[in-house]
């Protein structure tokens, strides 16, 4: 066997697993919300500008529109937004939080920082070095874009 095929020798492997044990460990805290993990993301880029354009939000996420126009949907239905077609396209809609997504802003803030803290303590990378750690995943997708 080549050692460059080997599971354990590839970074994309690590990359995947630590991403998914991530978002496991976002679970019970978003669970509490009402909300998933990608919903989550959705309200954090509505709570940074809210009434953005559905092409905006997954530029944002780096997502395709047909990946987010669902999620966009099952939010619309629970309360958390709304979806109007934009004035000057019509072809464009624009996503606002309600009054119902706004709220969870805060509820957001008192439970998820902490808890991810708290599930991550095990790992002083994480809370020493975050910053250069954050970097150097900003550094690998930006050049995989």
């Amino acid at each position: 066997m080549h050692e460059e095929l080997k599971l354990d020798n590839q970074v994309c492997f690590r990359l995947y697993t630590a991403a998914r044990l991530v978002m496991q460990a976002y679970t019970p805290l978003l669970t509490q919300l009402g909300i998933t993990y990608p919903q989550y993301l959705v309200l954090m880029v509505l709570w940074e500008k809210d009434n953005q354009p559905v092409n905006d939000i997954a530029h944002r996420l780096l997502l395709e529109t047909n990946t987010v126009t669902p999620l966009l949907q099952r939010m619309e239905k629970q309360g958390f937004v709304t979806r109007e077609r934009g004035e000057q396209d019509k072809r464009q809609h624009i996503v606002s939080l309600t009054e119902k997504g706004k709220a969870l802003e805060q509820q957001a803030y008192d439970t998820v920082p902490d808890g991810m803290k708290k599930s991550l303590a095990l790992c002083p990378m994480l809370t020493d070095d975050y910053q250069q750690l954050a970097g150097e995943l900003d550094n690998i997708i930006e050049s995989l874009r």
